[in-house]
C-alpha cells in the first residue's frame, strides 16, 4: 500500500516532455519533436526523440545543462527608457531577458514598476504568488532609492518623512515613515516600505523640491551593485 501510494505521488509530478518544453519557454508542443532532433536532450542520462515521454523535471538535461527552474526569480539592474509592461510600445524590460525565459507560460511579469527613467533592482518572476507577497501594502516591502535632487535640501526632510504625516496631494491617509540618509546636499538614500505611484518623486515634491534622477538600490534586501546596467542573475530559492 504504502509502494502504490509513493509510486501515484511521482506520477504526479511527472508530465509529458512537451508540455515541461514549452511551459519553460524552449519551444512550442508543436516544435517539440523538431527540438528533440536538433538538441541533445537526455532522460535519465538517456536521448529521447518522443515529445509525449513522461518525464521528472530533474531528470531532464539538454544539451548538458538541467531545465531551467519551474519558477524563475530574477534580479535584473533596470536601464533607463526600458518600460515594465508587457503591452506598451517601446523598449520592454522583458526585451533584456533571453528569448525562452520571454516565452515562458505563465509569463515572467515584474515584480512591482520602475518608471521609464528610473533605473535600478527590480525582481522578475513568473511565480504568481510571489509576486502578489512581494507587492502586498501589507508586507512592508523595503525599497532604498538614490535620490539626485535639483534643489539643496532645506534641512528637515529627515523629521518630516519620519514623522508618518505626510499626506500626498491625492491621496487620503499619510505615508508610513520614511529613513532619509544624507550623502551630500543634493543626494540622499531614501528607505520606504510603500509603492504608491510615483512616490519617490511625489514626496520630494511635497518639500517643493524635484527629483532629477532616481535610481533603486535595493528592493526586498537584493541590490544590484554587481550588475552593469540591463543585467541580471537567476535567484536560488534558498536566498528568497
Amino acid at each position: 500500500m504504502l509502494i502504490s501510494k509513493l509510486l501515484k505521488r511521482i506520477r504526479i509530478f511527472m508530465k509529458r516532455l512537451d508540455a515541461f518544453l514549452s511551459s519553460l519557454g524552449y519551444c512550442s508542443r508543436s516544435e517539440a519533436r523538431l527540438f528533440l532532433r536538433l538538441n541533445t536532450v537526455l532522460v535519465k542520462n538517456e536521448r529521447v526523440f518522443n515529445p509525449s515521454t513522461k518525464v521528472n523535471h530533474c531528470d531532464v538535461l539538454i544539451n548538458s545543462e538541467p531545465l531551467d527552474a519551474e519558477k524563475l526569480v530574477i534580479i535584473l539592474n533596470k536601464p533607463s527608457g526600458y518600460i515594465c509592461s508587457h503591452n506598451d510600445a517601446g523598449k520592454l524590460i522583458y526585451s533584456l531577458l533571453p528569448l525562452r525565459y520571454q516565452n515562458r507560460n505563465p509569463k515572467i511579469s515584474t515584480i512591482g514598476r520602475l518608471d521609464i527613467d528610473t533605473t535600478g533592482a527590480i525582481l522578475l518572476t513568473d511565480d504568481g504568488e510571489l509576486n502578489h507577497k512581494l507587492t502586498s501594502p501589507k508586507k512592508d516591502v523595503k525599497k532604498i532609492y538614490e535620490v539626485t535632487l535639483q534643489n539643496p535640501l532645506k534641512g528637515d526632510e529627515k523629521e518630516l518623512f519620519f514623522s508618518g504625516e505626510v499626506i500626498l496631494n491625492g491621496e487620503d491617509k499619510p505615508l508610513k515613515p520614511a529613513f532619509l540618509k544624507q550623502i551630500n546636499s543634493n543626494l540622499v538614500h531614501l528607505e520606504i516600505v510603500e509603492g504608491k505611484y510615483h512616490q519617490v518623486k511625489r514626496m520630494f515634491a511635497y518639500t517643493g523640491n524635484k527629483v532629477i534622477k532616481l535610481h533603486r538600490l535595493e528592493f526586498a534586501g537584493f541590490r544590484v551593485d554587481d550588475l552593469k546596467d540591463g543585467e541580471f542573475k537567476i535567484l536560488e530559492n534558498d536566498k528568497i
